[in-house]
């Protein structure tokens, strides 16, 4: 018997060894590779402040507008522009940092399974670095060397923030979240009101409000590569939007994808080598095929040299180029190549998401508006109803502006101008921006607080001054009062005239209904959870995964 106490002892203090090297193999054996930079003289500069919200660390500069974007100019080499992004950055990357982590653990309220969650990141992540190239890793490691030390916890801050551009890859292979449901759409031709190129974007991406308070206008002049400039936030030197000096234009909507067995480069940084180096769309199509990525993803490709935009449509394993047969190209969730089209992934991301009722809403809006510009592309991304003008709610996924967007933006490739949207979403104004203006003498900006044009502004939507732009705000407050009481299980918290005041708010949308029902289940009345939640399949429900889980949820409310 002893013998056996000491057998199990001897093995439970072997588990207990192995785990500890595991832990430390994990914590500090699979940090990535520091990259070696010779000349780090550029550390030496100091930020300066001017005036109004301005700063420069030598040429140059960051300047928040009247509209509340930040507006931002490095040039240099790799390390160099990370090391002045960051000391430019660097409370805004405090800022951006804390929104992430706070909405992670809003996601993942376990600290447990947080931290369970870190440990296989930086296993399955453990040779990210390897699959992102040298000067995308120095410039990254320049800009680290000014991230806030407060979130050393999760992992030293280089290691973070080469982990953080590949954060949307794995939470969208994982678990399929709702952070990015993007519409695009580019006209050229008869379909544009002048003939040139025109292309629009929502950027729906939705990481919480905070995470999208402090968004970059940035203009890069690399040492090697086109100029450019892109719609970012701090700490961020992957495009998801841009447009280079070729007038080349890059914007990423994502697929459905399978569980990645490995890391692989994330596909903003994908977008960004694009962005740097490509002048049409087979040179950007060539970059695309080279790199092997995690997730499933469209990149839609507008150039002015070929005075037309295609698909680039990319897996972990394939990529295939498309072209429109009309003069216009539209895009949202899925795929529509030949390699593509028919594979299992794509046609259930058709049958249950909203991708594709966005995809033909919007080729109902493009027919409507005949000959697109900037100003009715801009109404066009507004968009709140349902296909056939129908009443879908306000926030529902199935419109073209879901009311959770990080930016709008318009690019006239031709041009070289660009108009991005303000807050709030994109009912704010669309303020333009002339990439020959700017680049034309970009130091001269330092001392002009005014950069973008305002000749060409487009004016904020009117909703903004409605009764039902108030009525979605209270809305919204009313549906995370909701959430948290259930998640909490204060069920007094609410009576019925709050539950009713939250339909009465949204009456159109569904959820409103089916945050009422759940509250009503969870509190026990099953009669009352049924009703919300058959109302709810009244109304024009996001995508038949959530109208399955509606109809189980009426099941459970039989038994």
């Amino acid at each position: 018997m002893k013998r056996l106490v000491k057998i199990l002892l001897y093995t439970l203090l072997f588990i207990f060894l192995l785990l500890c090297v595991f832990y430390a193999y994990v914590k500090w054996g699979l940090q990535p590779d520091i990259p070696q930079v010779k000349d780090q003289s550029v550390l030496e500069l100091q930020r300066q402040t001017g005036k109004d919200s301005m700063w420069f660390v030598g040429d140059n500069w960051l300047k928040r507008n009247d509209s509340g974007l930040w507006e931002e100019y490095v040039e240099g080499s790799p390390f160099n522009r990370g090391v002045i992004l960051g000391k430019l950055n660097k409370e805004l990357m405090y800022d951006q940092e804390l929104a992430f982590v706070n909405q992670i653990h809003e996601l993942v309220p376990s600290d447990t399974y947080l931290g369970f969650l870190g440990m296989f990141t930086r296993v399955f992540n453990r040779h990210l670095d390897q699959n992102v190239d040298i000067e995308y890793r120095e410039e990254i490691y320049g800009e680290s060397l000014s991230a806030p030390h407060d979130f050393d916890y999760i992992s030293p801050a280089y290691d973070r923030m080469l982990n953080y551009h590949a954060a949307h890859d794995i939470g969208h292979a994982m678990q399929s979240l709702a952070l990015v449901g993007c519409t695009s759409f580019a006209a050229w031709d008869e379909y544009s009101s002048d003939s040139s190129l025109i292309i629009g974007r929502n950027f729906d991406f939705y990481v919480g409000d905070d995470f999208a308070k402090n968004k970059i206008v940035l203009f890069v002049h690399p040492d090697a590569g086109h100029k450019f400039a892109m719609l970012t936030w701090p700490g961020m030197i992957g495009a998801v939007s841009g447009m280079n000096d070729a007038g080349l234009t890059i914007t990423l909507n994502a697929a459905k994808s399978d569980m990645p067995t490995g890391s692989a480069t994330p596909i903003s940084i994908l977008g960004r080598e694009i962005l740097q180096y490509a002048s049409t769309i087979d040179e950007a199509y060539s970059i695309a095929k080279k790199r092997k990525t995690f997730v499933s993803e469209t990149l839609m490709i507008g150039s002015a040299k070929d005075h037309k935009t295609a698909l680039i449509e990319k897996s972990p394993t394939k990529t295939a180029l498309f072209f429109s047969d009309k003069n216009y190209l539209l895009c949202a969730n899925h795929y529509q190549s030949d390699t593509f089209k028919n594979e299992v992934n794509n046609v259930n991301n058709i049958r249950e998401s909203a991708s594709m009722y966005r995809f033909q809403h919007l080729t109902e809006l493009v027919g409507q508006t005949k000959q697109l510009n900037c100003s009715n592309a801009a109404t066009l991304l507004r968009d709140q109803r349902g296909k056939g003008g129908s009443d879908i709610g306000f926030g529902n996924e199935k419109a073209m502006n879901q009311l959770i967007a990080h930016h709008g933006i318009i690019f006239q490739p031709e041009k070289l101008k660009f108009w991005v949207s303000t807050s709030p979403y994109q009912l704010g104004k669309f303020i333009c921006y002339d990439l020959n203006a700017i680049f034309a003498n970009p130091k001269a900006l330092k001392q002009n607080y005014v950069v973008y044009d305002t000749a060409f502004t487009i004016a904020a939507d009117t909703f903004l001054e409605t009764q039902q732009w108030k009525d979605f705000i209270r809305y919204r407050e009313l549906k995370m009062e909701i959430k948290k009481a259930i998640k909490q299980k204060a069920f007094t918290s609410f009576n019925n005239t709050t539950l009713t005041e939250i339909v009465q708010r949204n009456p159109n949308y569904w959820e409103a209904y089916y945050w009422v029902a759940e509250f009503l289940h969870a509190k026990g009345d099953k009669k009352g959870a049924q009703h919300y939640f058959e109302l709810a399949l009244t109304k024009e429900v996001n995508a038949q995964s959530e109208v399955d889980k509606i109809k189980r949820q009426i099941e459970a409310c039989k038994k």
